[in-house]
């Protein structure tokens, strides 16, 4: 009978020491900081539509509204690179996401929500935890190819979210799975946010997503951050499924010199230009234009068109973006003249204070011909900015990391007189071909591009 006992004993004790174990296994050390203080909504502020966000035990509460656009409960503080767990429940018939590196400027969109969103799609499609671009690009990494974190999302019952967000890399988890790997360096820090997405006239007002014990970690990330399985989805030089749709072409395709010339040579140029880790760059000179490799041309012709181009400044440098150029080389010097979207480090090249008019040379003028608008949004130098290009039925626009700095009419009486008080008087018809090359200029200085994009008009 005492052996008896002293086996039970010892079995008893086995199981505590198991259960007391596995408890200290599980036991989640990381320093984590809190977001939401589980009573009010302290630390946080709406944008966007007006949809109701309410606390109740514990919990953030959105619920939906009629004739109202994405609303957004935004964190008050910005974050860069972190680690985010949350839960939040969601109705079945809804769609919602959690910004992450979002961001509000007054100058996109009239100040619209815009950033990385990781997917809350409790509908047939299951990508949720997948990334989206929210107002910007769109999908960058679905969860077509990831059964497994298809098959996580809990209906009607409360998800874990994962979301690791550090240098260039975002990384996600839904309920311990894996769901998406993602390398996009277009946004480095933003707000996080909480969405209710508008709902259509024929859906139900009232319906709700919930979020709890939001916490988030910003120190020591190398030591907590979790290994994916999964190959990332890499952006760089790519184009996205947005843009495949609408018909977007690269125009350079981040490895090789396939689609461009030297502007008045037959191959691309041999010295003066590198291309390494995806990154075209035109090498310094000392400033002494064309002096090595010389300006390059696309081999192609464009008539209307969007272009996009990434481009990253050194200090003092001078570069520009050129359309409808000819090349006939037949023209001399001048054979590479053309429209150009100035690249300049306004503060530094003493281009800035020169030009035909007041502030035409400086970053993303019409060089020598019309100003930017001076309180265009430029990243500072060493980082990255967007140009983009719209050219249709005559009318042109400069872009700048997504605001409209410029526009103008080709081929018209003031188009033709800006022309005639500039240093392009001597060319008869400048800037009026129909179609021509696009040209990435060589002035001497160090200047970077990535993702260099074209939408041609379409055909017949």
């Amino acid at each position: 009978m005492n052996r008896l006992i002293n086996i039970r004993l010892v079995l008893a004790y086995s199981i505590v020491l198991a259960t007391f174990s596995c408890s200290e296994t599980k036991k989640d050390n990381t320093p984590w900081g809190s977001l939401f203080d589980g009573e009010t909504l302290n630390g946080w502020t709406q944008k966007g539509g007006e949809a109701k966000y309410t606390v109740s035990d514990g919990v953030i509460v959105g619920a939906t509204v009629h004739d109202t656009p994405n609303s957004f409960m935004t964190s008050d503080k910005m974050y860069g690179d972190f680690i985010l767990e949350l839960e939040y429940m969601v109705d079945s018939s809804m769609n919602s996401g959690i910004q992450i590196r979002s961001n509000s400027f007054h100058y996109y969109q009239d100040g619209r929500v815009h950033g990385y969103q990781v997917e809350i799609d409790p509908s047939d499609r299951a990508w949720s935890a997948g990334i989206y671009d929210e107002a910007r690009r769109g999908w960058l990494n679905t969860l077509e190819n990831n059964p497994s974190a298809q098959k996580a999302f809990k209906q009607g019952d409360w998800n874990h979210y994962r979301i690791e967000a550090i240098g260039d890399t975002i990384k996600t988890w839904i309920n311990e799975v894996p769901a998406a790997h993602l390398i996009d360096d277009k946004t480095a820090s933003g707000f996080i946010a909480l969405q209710v997405h508008s709902i259509g006239k024929d859906n139900k007002e009232g319906t709700e997503i919930q979020w709890k014990n939001i916490k988030i970690l910003t120190d020591s990330l190398s030591k907590y951050s979790k290994t994916s399985p999964l190959t990332p989805v890499v952006t760089k030089n790519q184009l996205t499924i947005k843009e495949k749709e609408e018909g977007w072409e690269l125009l350079w395709n981040g490895k090789t010199s396939e689609g461009w010339r030297g502007a008045r040579l037959d191959d691309f140029p041999k010295q003066g230009w590198e291309m390494e880790n995806g990154v075209l760059t035109v090498l310094s000179s000392n400033g002494e234009e064309s002096a090595a490799g010389g300006d390059i041309v696309t081999t192609d012709l464009y008539g209307d068109f969007e272009l996009k181009v990434d481009f990253k400044l050194t200090e003092g440098a001078n570069s520009g973006i050129k359309y409808y150029v000819d090349t006939d080389l037949n023209k001399g010097p001048g054979s590479s003249i053309g429209l150009e979207y100035q690249i300049l480090d306004d503060a530094r090249h003493p281009d800035a204070k020169l030009g035909n008019h007041e502030g035409s040379r400086t970053l993303s003028s019409l060089y020598d011909l019309i100003a930017a608008d001076i309180n265009k949004p430029a990243n500072p130098i060493g980082k990255w900015n967007t140009a983009h290009i719209i050219s249709k039925n005559n009318h042109v626009e400069h872009w700048l990391n997504g605001a409209k700095v410029l526009e103008y009419e080709r081929k018209n009486d003031v188009y033709r007189k800006l022309v005639s008080e500039s240093k392009y008087a001597k060319w008869p018809k400048f800037g009026e071909a129909d179609k021509g090359h696009i040209l990435l200029q060589d002035h001497g200085d160090r200047v970077s591009f990535k993702n260099v994009k074209i939408k041609p008009a379409k055909k017949g």
